[in-house]
């Protein structure tokens, strides 16, 4: 069995601000195992800033698995715990493997072009009018759920844009959620909830940093609008601490991105953990290639979940890889009969 990994440099179509700043890139790797004349390609999607496995030794982890590959899949995902974007990849890598279709890891519906996944439409961060512009085009793509990032620009600012989406639709035609990607402060995340359910919001993602658990259950007790935990899951390894967290915060909602909980373990962890203590919860990608999208979005198609998901569409670099995914009136869909254009 020879066992590789290559790098690759994301370029974003358009620089795109969240909360943390402006991206123009984004590094991803590809783990690829050949075996039999057989061939596995998994994404590890690393999140620089972000990602609990953005170390120096990051690459090191990556040749250890390459060198290691033969202590198995179950072996290697305990090893290698801390790095949940590699095992991600891992898990990826084996599953195309061992497919007759090595882009098909889930064979269904969805990867028969039958069915697609409900999901939402991304509005980036950026100046009133370049948000107002992104709005105007995702209601005419045919989205019924919305999700803009906020905190980074004037707060009134935001709270005049879901006015004016609210001023043209109801709840019942547009679902709104927000991610704040942790820009409140605890001091004022409570009035600003007050004040952004004023709009009818579905929800809202990771209102104050991760990391404050104590208050972070407070504002779920007292909030006056649905929260979804997003970077709170993230570096939270076994099983017993995902249903500790999940007990001490008692969210309305969870969010997993595969590339930063582990993998589709880590995440069935997380479920698991969510259905235990009556929370609610959707998949979300996280600014990885073709694909790890087409990875998590198989994966999300099985959970069996009517709820719009997070996944992104593909189109925000210039140097993604062609694949059969598609996006039609806020639906995520697979075309059997378009090829992948990848070389790796």
């Amino acid at each position: 069995m020879k066992v590789s990994f290559q790098k690759h440099v994301l370029n974003f179509k358009r620089a795109s601000g969240t909360s943390r700043g402006v991206l123009k890139t984004k590094d991803t790797y590809f783990l690829i195992i050949e075996d039999k004349g057989r061939k596995g390609i998994g994404e590890c999607g690393l999140f620089r800033g972000l990602s609990i496995d953005d170390r120096p030794d990051y690459e090191d982890k990556l040749q250890w698995v390459c060198d290691n590959i033969a202590l198995g899949k179950e072996q290697l995902l305990l090893a290698i715990n801390e790095f949940p974007s590699i095992q991600f990849g891992l898990e990826q890598a084996f599953l195309s493997m061992q497919s007759k279709n090595p882009f098909e890891l889930y064979p269904s519906k969805f990867t028969k072009g039958l069915d697609g996944i409900s999901i939402n439409g991304l509005i980036w961060m950026g100046d009133k009018d370049f948000m107002k512009e992104q709005i105007v085009a995702k209601l005419q793509d045919g989205f019924t759920t919305i999700k803009l990032k906020i905190g980074a620009i004037d707060f009134e600012a935001e709270l005049e844009l879901l006015k004016f989406i609210r001023e043209q639709f109801t709840s019942q035609e547009i679902e709104l959620r927000v991610d704040a990607n942790g820009a409140f402060s605890p001091m004022n995340a409570l009035e600003k909830l007050k004040r952004l359910s004023d709009f009818e919001l579905h929800s809202i993602e990771q209102p104050i940093r991760q990391g404050q658990s104590y208050e972070m259950a407070r504002l779920c007790d007292k909030t006056p609008l649905p929260i979804a935990l997003d970077e709170e899951l993230i570096g939270v390894f076994r099983y017993s601490e995902k249903e500790k967290l999940i007990d001490i915060i008692k969210p309305q909602y969870i969010i997993l991105k595969p590339s930063l909980v582990g993998g589709f373990r880590g995440s069935e962890q997380w479920i698991k953990a969510a259905k235990t203590h009556n929370v609610g919860w959707w998949i979300t990608s996280a600014l990885e290639s073709n694909v790890g999208l087409n990875a998590i979005a198989q994966f999300t198609y099985n959970l069996n979940t009517e709820m719009p998901q997070g996944l992104g569409t593909g189109g925000l670099f210039i140097n993604n890889f062609d694949s059969p995914l598609c996006v039609q009136n806020g639906f995520l869909k697979y075309d059997p009969e378009l090829n992948w254009n990848i070389k790796l």
